[in-house]
C-alpha cells in the first residue's frame, strides 16, 4: 500500500495530532465507521462510510452543551460492538437546581448491520434527586470521497442539497460529478425538542434512580424509526453472522493461558471482521481505515497465513481475483491482459478517474502469487474443481508473467509505472524511497525485486505441479521456467561478500545492494540453496534486524534506514511472519519460536491487536515497542501473522493428495507447553492434534480422528 497515502491523512484536522491508534474502528461489509475515543466524530480522519464515500461526517455528543467525561471505551472482542461509559459534567442550572458532575452514567453503544448505524444512548440517574438532562447531537454528512478524506485535493465537487427535516429525521443529499445521486439519514426514536439541518437537541426529565434509552439509527437512503426492537434484531444479526465467521475453518487454542488465548481469539475476530462474503466468496479486506476495500496482494498473502486452518478464504480470494482479471492494456491502471488486480475503490473518484484505483494493477507481485497460491490451495485441499474452473485465469497470468512482467527479456519479472499516477514501486514496499542503491540513490527502472523472483519461482513450479494433474503438456516447459528463474535470482542477486541478496537489480542490471527483510520472502518461497539459506537466516537473527519485537524491514546502517518510516526499519508483522516461515521451511525451529514469542510481546502491548506497523526501536527492559501513528488497525495480514507463525514453529505442512499432515521436528514457543488444534480438515477427514512438551521435545497426539487421515511427526 502507498506510503503517500500514509503520510497525506489530513482534512480539517491531523491524523498524526490523534493517531490512528487512538480512532475506533467497526467495519461490516462495504461499510466502515471511524470515532474517537467518545464515539465522536468530527469531520477529520473519521466517519462512517459506504462504498467509498463518507455519509456522516460529523456526530458529536454534548451533554449539558459539554462533552462528558469518559470513563471507559472500546471495541468487544468479537469487534461487533462499541461501547462508552461516561458521566456527566456539572449541568446547567434547571428550575433553580443544577445536577452536580457524576450522578449520571451514560452508555454510548453502538453496531454496524446492513450498511447502517445503529445506537443506543442508555441514560441512568443514579443521584438522589430528579434531573432534566440536556442532550444534544450535532451532525453533518460532506459526502467526501476517500481519497478526498485522505489528503488528495479536488478543485472542484459535485452538489450538496440543503437537508431536509420531517420531525424526528434528517435526510442529507448529494449529487456527484459522474451524476449519482448519495443520500443518507439520521433517524431518533424519540423526536427532539429542536431539530436543525445540523443539531438535535432533547430535554429528558430523568427520575431518581430510573434509566431512559435513545435509539439512533443513520445509514445510507431512507432510515425506518428507531426502536429498541429494531436494535435488538439487528444486533442479532451482527453478532450471529460474525460468530459464523470466527467459526469456520479450524480452531487453535493454547494451554490455559487466558492472554494467549485471547491473543489467538482477538487475530481471529480481527481476521473475521475484515472479511467481507462477496458473491465470489469470503474477503479479507486489507484494513481499516483507509484500506476497507479488496487489495491483490493483501488478501493473497492474508489467505496464505490462514490456509491451513481455513482454505475457504484462499477459495474466495482466487475466484474474486480471478473475475477481476485485466483484458486490456492501460498505462494509467498499470495493466496488461493477464495481470491481477492491485486494488478497486467504488467512490466517486474512482468513477470520475481523478485517481487510477477503481480498478488499478499496479502490484507487480500479485499476478506471480495468485498462481503460487493456486498452487497451494490445490496441495491444501486437493480441489481440483476449482483449479479447472481457474485454469484459464492461470494459463492468463503464466502468459503475462512471460510476455508482459519480463519487459526487458531478461528472464526476471520487473516493473516500470505506466503514468505519474500511479505507485512508483509496485512490490509491497510501495513507498517511493523504499528501493534504493547501497549509497541511497533511487534506481532506474525497470526493477527487479528480489522476493518477486521468488513468488514468480512458485508460481511456475505450482503451474508445473497442477498442469501433471491436469494432462497439461505444458508442463515440462514450466518447470523450467522455474528452474531458470532460480538460477537467475542465485547468479544476479546473491551477494558473495555480504552473504546475502540483493534487494533488487535497476533497470542496467547493476544489483541495489541495500540488505532488506525481503530476502525472508525469498526463503518463503524455498528458491534459495541451503547454504546460502542458512547464511541468510544467520544475518536476519542479528541484532541490526531483530529487534526483540520482530524483525526489520531493512537493516540497521543501511543508507535510508529509519525505525520510524514506513518502510525503512520499521517492523511489519506479516513480513516477519514470512521471514520466520521461510526459515522454518529451511529446519530453523528454535529461533522462529523465539521470534512468536516476540510478536505475542509487542501484541500484548498493543492490546492484543497487532497494527500494521510499529517503529524499529530495539526493545529496552521495562518499556513497550513505539507505534507507528497512522498505522491501520486491524490489517489484516497482521492479525494473521501468528498463525503463520504458529504453523511454521510446529512445521506443519497438509498434503491433501496423499491425505497426509506432518510436523516435521515442531517446537513450541517458550512458555506455551501445550496446544490445541481442533476440527482440522484434510478432504473428508477432520482430526484433532494436541500438542504438548514433554522431556523437551514436542510431542504431538491425534485425536478424534473421523476420515482417512495420517498424522507423521518427523524428526
Amino acid at each position: 500500500m502507498d506510503d503517500a497515502y500514509s503520510t497525506q491523512l489530513t482534512a480539517g484536522e491531523s491524523v498524526e495530532a490523534t493517531g490512528l491508534e487512538q480512532l475506533m474502528a467497526l467495519k461490516e461489509g462495504d461499510t466502515f465507521l471511524v470515532a474517537d475515543g467518545w464515539g465522536d466524530m468530527k469531520g477529520g480522519a473519521d466517519g462512517l462510510f459506504a462504498g467509498d464515500t463518507r455519509v456522516l461526517s460529523r456526530w458529536a455528543m454534548t451533554v449539558g452543551l459539554l462533552k462528558p467525561s469518559r470513563l471507559s471505551s472500546g471495541v468487544s472482542q468479537d469487534n461487533v460492538f462499541f461501547s462508552c461509559h461516561t458521566t456527566n459534567r456539572p449541568l446547567p442550572p434547571m428550575g433553580g437546581r443544577s445536577a452536580p458532575a457524576g450522578v449520571l452514567h451514560i452508555e454510548r453503544r453502538r453496531f454496524l448491520w446492513n450498511r447502517r448505524m445503529f445506537e443506543r444512548i442508555r441514560m441512568v440517574n443514579h443521584g438522589v434527586e430528579d434531573i432534566l438532562l440536556p442532550l444534544a447531537f450535532d451532525f453533518g454528512a460532506d459526502f467526501f470521497d476517500i481519497f478526498q478524506v485522505r489528503g488528495t485535493p479536488r478543485a472542484k465537487r459535485g452538489t450538496i442539497h440543503t437537508p431536509t427535516t420531517d420531525g424526528r429525521r434528517v435526510t442529507f443529499r448529494y449529487t456527484g460529478l459522474d451524476d449519482v445521486d448519495r443520500s443518507s439519514c439520521i433517524a431518533f426514536s424519540e423526536p427532539p425538542a429542536r431539530l436543525t439541518h445540523q443539531r438535535a437537541e432533547f430535554m429528558f426529565s430523568l427520575p431518581k434512580g430510573r434509566s431512559l434509552d435513545l435509539f439512533i439509527e443513520c445509514g445510507v437512503d431512507a432510515c425506518e424509526t428507531p426502536d429498541a426492537d429494531r436494535w435488538r434484531q439487528n444486533a442479532i444479526q451482527a453478532r450471529l453472522a460474525m460468530r459464523a465467521k470466527r467459526r469456520r475453518g479450524a480452531s487453535v487454542r493454547g494451554p490455559r493461558s487466558p492472554r494467549f488465548n485471547d491473543w489467538l481469539d482477538q487475530s481471529r475476530a480481527d481476521m473475521a471482521l475484515l472479511t467481507t462474503d462477496l458473491p465470489t466468496g469470503p474477503y479479507p479486506y486489507a484494513g481499516t481505515p483507509w484500506f476497507s476495500t479488496p487489495f491483490g496482494r493483501d488478501g493473497i498473502i492474508s489467505a496464505w497465513q490462514m490456509l491451513w486452518l481455513d482454505p475457504s478464504l484462499a477459495k474466495g480470494v482466487l475466484t474474486y481475483l480471478a473475475s477481476r482479471q485485466a483484458t486490456e492494456t492501460s498505462l494509467y491502471r498499470d495493466s496488461q491482459p493477464g495481470k491481477i488486480m492491485h486494488e478497486t475503490r467504488g467512490g466517486e473518484m474512482s468513477a470520475l478517474h481523478e485517481v487510477p484505483f477503481g480498478l488499478y494493477y499496479g502490484g507487480v507481485d500479485t499476478t506471480c502469487l495468485f498462481v503460487a497460491l493456486a498452487g497451494a490451495y490445490a496441495n491444501r485441499t486437493g480441489d481440483l474443481d476449482l483449479i479447472r474452473k481457474l485454469w484459464p485465469n492461470l494459463i492468463a497470468a503464466a502468459d503475462w508473467m512471460r510476455d508482459y512482467g519480463d519487459s526487458n527479456n531478461d528472464g526476471l519479472i520487473d516493473y516500470q509505472r505506466g503514468a505519474d499516477t500511479g505507485l512508483s514501486n509496485q512490490g509491497w514496499k510501495d513507498s517511493e524511497d523504499s528501493i534504493f542503491h547501497a549509497d541511497g540513490r533511487f534506481p532506474k527502472g525497470p526493477i527487479a525485486l528480489l522476493e518477486v523472483q521468488g513468488y514468480a519461482f512458485a508460481a511456475w513450479k505450482a503451474l508445473g505441479d497442477l498442469g501433471e494433474r491436469l494432462h497439461d503438456d505444458r508442463t515440462t516447459e514450466w518447470r523450467m521456467r522455474a528452474e531458470q528463474v532460480r538460477s537467475l535470482v542465485e547468479e544476479k542477486f546473491w551477494m558473495e561478500d555480504e552473504g546475502f541478496y540483493a534487494v533488487a537489480l535497476d533497470g542496467d542490471g547493476q544489483q541495489c545492494r541495500a540488505i532488506a527483510s525481503n530476502a525472508g520472502h525469498l526463503l518463503f518461497t524455498g528458491l534459495p540453496s541451503l547454504e546460502r539459506a542458512r547464511r541468510v537466516t544467520k544475518r536476519l537473527l542479528t541484532a541490526e534486524f531483530r529487534t526483540g519485537w520482530g524483525i526489520r524491514t531493512l537493516e540497521v546502517g543501511q543508507a535510508r534506514f529509519n525505525p520510524m518510516s514506513y518502510h525503512n526499519g520499521s517492523v511489519w508483522p506479516h513480513d516477519t511472519a514470512m521471514a520466520a516461515a521461510g526459515m522454518a521451511a529451511y529446519g530453523e525451529r528454535d529461533a522462529v519460536a523465539q521470534i512468536l514469542a516476540e510478536i505475542y510481546a509487542a501484541a500484548a502491548h498493543f492490546h492484543l491487536r497487532l497494527p500494521e506497523l510499529f517503529c524499529g526501536f530495539p526493545r529496552e527492559p521495562g518499556e513497550p515497542p513505539i507505534a507507528y501513528p497512522v498505522a491501520c488497525l486491524p490489517q489484516a495480514w497482521a492479525a494473521g501473522s501468528v498463525f503463520l507463525m504458529l504453523q511454521a514453529t510446529l512445521g506443519l505442512s497438509i498434503d491433501a493428495w496423499t491425505e497426509t499432515v506432518d510436523l516435521s521436528d515442531p517446537v513450541l514457543p517458550a512458555g506455551l507447553d501445550r496446544l490445541k488444534i481442533t476440527g482440522l480438515e484434510v478432504g473428508g477427514a477432520v482430526v484433532d492434534l494436541n500438542i504438548q512438551h514433554a522431556d523437551g521435545r514436542a510431542v504431538v497426539i491425534p485425536h478424534h480422528k473421523q476420515g482417512k487421515v495420517s498424522i507423521r511427526t518427523l524428526r
